[in-house]
This record gives structure tokens, sequence and C-alpha cells, in this order.
């Protein structure tokens, strides 16, 4: 872990993310990650940044972890104001179902109201996953084709789509998870519609769908890693498409420039990252940032200070509200844990949730750091 003496902070003050966005403004692609997606303050860091990014150096694309056509729903809002902000959420993973993302695609459609001609886009890194009227869709149809099946199929997909609500690794650490693995269910589903005679290609597909929502979920793939070749080439492929440059928002273990790993997982091997297939593929030309706390509230939990032996801890050592660093100019090299809080954060075990990576100054350009957090506002 790097010394007190080898952290070269500076103050974090308004003028700030106008500076971290011209230190940036080299690069093509921008993953910037934050230590818990439940902070008011870690996202408006985020969002300024971004800001600054479109407003001053040319930026034009937001990816976010989310499905293509969900992103295509959020992009429809930002570029022709169909719907509103909200309901352009209603679809979109959890954590972005809050006031603080509202606020961010209400910029971006104002800024996009005054460049027609050159506006910012929204793009997933996932591709289009089942919706809820998709499972409608499956049983309904056999309700029409062989009602006798129904109450069987009912009973493997009635659980399942409560991950589209709450996700299943979530469900799982909060103690109401009904037992089985849903991609059992969803297999079972499928062999199930598959012995139903006269059921149509479309409906089918949309099985086929659901299962592989389940299959690529965090549950499913048993990791939390991601499945980093697959969502960097949607970034990748969206730059070699269009040449806009993109801001990819995250978490710090996905932005990561280096192979990390999340907390007990470290004793498996560290991870590709996305951020990791990118500098590989770009090069330089991608940057990296992470945005992390030391204490505070985020709704989900009272977050106490982090073991000593976390860099955050160090970084709330200087006692600065906010801090940044430039791991460029002043690298800090070798292991370091960084504290990352999730949606199955357990209090008792605070000292195994965290990113682990080999090289600080591989895995970030920029770090920023925030004493205390308050939490973001849901949406209902």
């Amino acid at each position: 872990m790097p010394t007190e003496t080898a952290l070269s902070a500076h103050s974090f003050d308004a003028t700030t993310p106008d500076t971290l966005a011209q230190s940036l403004s080299n690069a093509v692609i921008v993953g910037i990650g934050e230590s818990t997606r439940f902070a008011h303050e870690t996202f408006a860091v985020r969002d300024g940044v971004f800001r600054k990014l479109v407003e001053h150096h040319g930026f034009r694309t937001l990816a976010v972890q989310d499905s293509a056509d969900v992103a295509e729903t959020l992009d429809v809002y930002v570029r022709d104001g169909k719907g509103t902000a909200d309901s352009a959420l209603d679809l979109a993973w959890r954590p972005w179902r809050t006031a603080e993302m509202v606020a961010a695609l209400n910029w971006i459609r104002q800024f996009n109201q005054s460049h027609p001609g050159d506006q910012v886009r929204i793009i997933g890194v996932k591709p289009a996953q089942a919706k809820p009227e998709d499972y409608d869709a499956v049983l309904d149809a056999v309700r029409a084709q062989a009602s006798d099946r129904l109450a069987e199929l009912v009973t493997h997909l009635e659980p399942i789509r409560t991950a589209h609500v709450l996700d299943e690794h979530v469900q799982r650490a909060r103690g109401v998870h009904p037992g089985r693995l849903f991609l059992d269910h969803a297999r079972d589903a499928s062999a199930l519609l598959a012995s139903i005679p006269g059921v149509s290609e479309t409906i089918r597909a949309r099985m086929a769908l659901i299962e592989d929502f389940h299959r690529h979920s965090v549950a499913g793939r048993g990791s939390f890693a991601g499945e980093a070749e697959l969502w960097a080439s949607s970034i990748i492929g969206h730059y070699q498409r269009t040449g806009l440059r993109t801001v990819y928002w995250d978490g710090i273990s996905h932005v990561s420039a280096g192979d990390a790993a999340i907390g007990p997982a470290q004793g498996q091997g560290a991870k590709a990252s996305v951020g990791s297939v990118l500098r590989e593929h770009f090069g330089r030309e991608y940057a990296s940032v992470a945005i992390g706390f030391h204490h505070g509230n985020v709704g989900v939990a009272e977050i106490r200070a982090p073991a000593p032996d976390f860099l955050d801890a160090q970084l709330g050592a200087l006692g600065l509200p906010k801090l940044w660093l430039d791991l460029r100019t002043d690298p800090i090299a070798g292991p370091a844990k960084m504290r990352v809080i999730s949606g199955v954060y357990d209090p008792r075990r605070d000292a195994d949730e965290h990113l682990a990576v080999r090289d600080l100054a591989e895995a970030f350009d920029l770090l920023v750091h925030i004493r205390e957090v308050t939490p973001v506002q849901w949406l209902p």
C-alpha cells in the first residue's frame, strides 16, 4: 500500500471538474467508475466531469451498463424528447432509477436541443435483454396453445421475473430468494415450451431471451466480473462506426484499466475488466477514473470508516472533504484495496467489500475521493 507521504493529493473545489476534464481530453474513451452506486456525491462528481467533457472537449456518447434496448429508450428521450426522463428509466437497471440520473438525462436533453446537429447519444454495453412483457407473452401463448401446461410454466416464470425488480444475487444476500437458481427455472421453462407444438417462433425467441437474461446475470455467471470482452466490444464497435468519443459510466471494478478482483474473489485470481480490454485496444487513449469515499450513509447501510489497509482510509486521513490525484503525473505503483459498496453489502463483512488491484497506477489514471457521502434519491 502507498504511504501517506506518497499521496500527492489536490483539494477538490468548484473548478476541479474542468481541470479533470481537461486532463482527460486527449482520450477517445473515458471510463468513470464509482465505488458505490448509492451515493449522491459520487454520482455528482461523475456527472460533473461528464458534462465538462461534453461541453468543452467534444465527447458525444454516454455508455452505460444496461441493455441496448433500454439505452435506445434513453437515447430517444435525450435526442428526440419522446416521453420524460422518468418514463425513459422505467425498464432501466435499478441503480439508474434515481433523481440524479433523471437530472443527468435532462441535462443531456437540454444540450441536444441547443446542438441539434451535434447531439450526445446514449448506448448500452449489454445486448438486448428480456423484459417483463416477454414473460407475459410466453404465458399468454401457452394459455392459448396448451392451457393444461400453464400452471407448470407459471411455477418457473413467476419466481424468476422478480429479478427484473431486484437482482437475483441481491435477493440471495437479503434472504428473500425463493431457493432454486433462476437459470435452472429458465431452462426448464424453455424445455417445456419446446415440447408444445404450434408455438410461434416469435414466442420461442422471447423465451430464449428470458433464458439468456438469467444465464448472463451475476447469479447465472456466478461472478461479479461481468463479461468484459462483450461489453467492451459495444463501446469499441460504436467508436469504430461513428468516431464519437465516449464516456463510460460503471463501477470502479469495470472501468479499471488493469485486471482486478472483488473482495474474497481475489483468491481466484484477477479478472479482465471492461477497462482492461479498452486499454488493450486503445492504449493510453482509454483513460480510467475512480471515485471513492471514506464513510457515510448510502441508504442501504451506514458505512463506517474503512479498514486501515484500504486506500480509502489513507486518503480519508488527509482530512479533505474532497480530493483528487493524477496517477499519470504522480504514479502510485503497487497493489491497493479500494472499498466497493454494492447491493449485497453486509457491514459484518466490511473488510471483504473491496476491489483489489495489482497496480494502482496501471488501473486508474485519476482518483477522486470524498470523505463523507449521503444517499441518492430513488425514483418511486
